[in-house]
């Protein structure tokens, strides 16, 4: 059994995670605030990768990253980078596609937060970022965790998106989902069953452990 795929998959999702991690949480915060028109717009477009068939949105992606039209072709030319058929276009493709689901809970988080507790920290003398880093986070670590675990595990089993624009080339984006679609082409039950059940066991394993950290989380808010 060739293990490749799985390790590719690993990476994929590490990779989206960190990076979703840094930039989603911000982005939560901020949408959590005071609404305005913007911020509808732009919830609405991150929130679309989990109406969207993932065909479609792989699809304009990949005319995106296209090194012939604007915004590839801009990276082509000035970045010599080529998103199209590469793991970096994994990467930029799996981070929109994983959005909504670092978003919404770390989004929905924040806005449950009592204002009293933002106010207590100024009232100290904190400042916005400190008040951010030490009051907020610590009381959404929970949300936190489940947005990462999710992210990862959406990430980890990517299928539509990761085909349009990254194909299927071994060692470079043959992630595990699409060696199972390769072996059940091919009819090689035996390949697809072992892939299928290690993304299967890890799956569970993380989904099992957001299940254990919640419940500690619950019994033990303040630790």
């Amino acid at each position: 059994m060739d293990f490749e795929p799985i390790y590719l998959s690993l990476k994929l999702a590490l990779i989206t995670t960190a990076i979703l991690l840094l930039i989603g949480i911000p982005v939560a915060y901020w949408l959590s605030g005071k609404s305005t028109m913007a911020k509808i717009i732009l919830e609405a477009f991150i929130t679309m990768p989990l109406v969207l068939p993932p065909s479609v949105l792989g699809f304009y992606l990949l005319l995106a990253f296209s090194p012939n039209n604007g915004f590839g072709k801009w990276l082509h030319e000035h970045l010599n980078l080529q998103l199209v058929f590469s793991f970096q276009g994994l990467v930029f493709a799996s981070v929109i596609y994983s959005l909504p689901f670092m978003i919404s809970p770390v989004k929905s988080a924040f806005g449950h937060l009592p204002e009293t507790l933002a106010q207590a920290s100024y009232t100290m003398g904190k400042s916005k970022w400190q008040t951010f880093i030490y009051v907020l986070l610590p009381n959404i670590k929970a949300s936190i965790y489940t947005a990462a675990v999710l992210t990862f595990a959406h990430t980890l089993g990517e299928f539509g998106v990761v085909l349009m624009i990254g194909g299927n080339i071994p060692g470079v984006t043959k992630v595990a989902s699409i060696a199972i679609y390769d072996a059940v082409e091919t009819m090689d039950y035996e390949a697809a069953n072992q892939y299928a059940l290690i993304l299967f066991a890890i799956t569970f394993a993380i989904v099992l452990a957001v299940f254990i950290f919640n419940k500690k989380a619950v019994k033990n808010p303040f630790e």
